[in-house]
């Protein structure tokens, strides 16, 4: 068994494999309680977007990059737009400080 190089290089080798989740957010909305609960099939629940606006590709929670939704052979795709320099606001769920 080969042993990873000691210091952060090394440490950072290790986390290269390792598998995380990344969402697609492309709306954001509030509902009172009561218009949650009759949601039913059919129901169209409005996002604060347009639809050419970039998508948010969030890691841990954070935006870390933007995008525009595209078909793969099927499937949806995020093309990136632009790359986030830093963590772009607080993680989700938690409240500006």
């Amino acid at each position: 068994m080969t042993m990873p190089s000691s210091g952060p290089a090394g440490a950072l080798d290790l986390l290269m494999d390792m598998e995380i989740p990344i969402q697609v957010r492309f709306g954001r909305t509030e509902m009172v309680l009561g218009d949650v609960l009759a949601l039913e099939n059919g129901a169209v629940v409005e996002f604060h977007r347009m639809p050419d606006e970039p998508v948010d590709i969030l890691v841990n929670g954070r935006v870390v990059a933007r995008g525009s939704i595209i078909a793969i052979q099927g499937n949806y795709g995020v093309r990136i737009t632009e790359v986030a320099n830093a963590p772009q606001g607080p993680k989700e769920g938690e409240e500006n400080p």
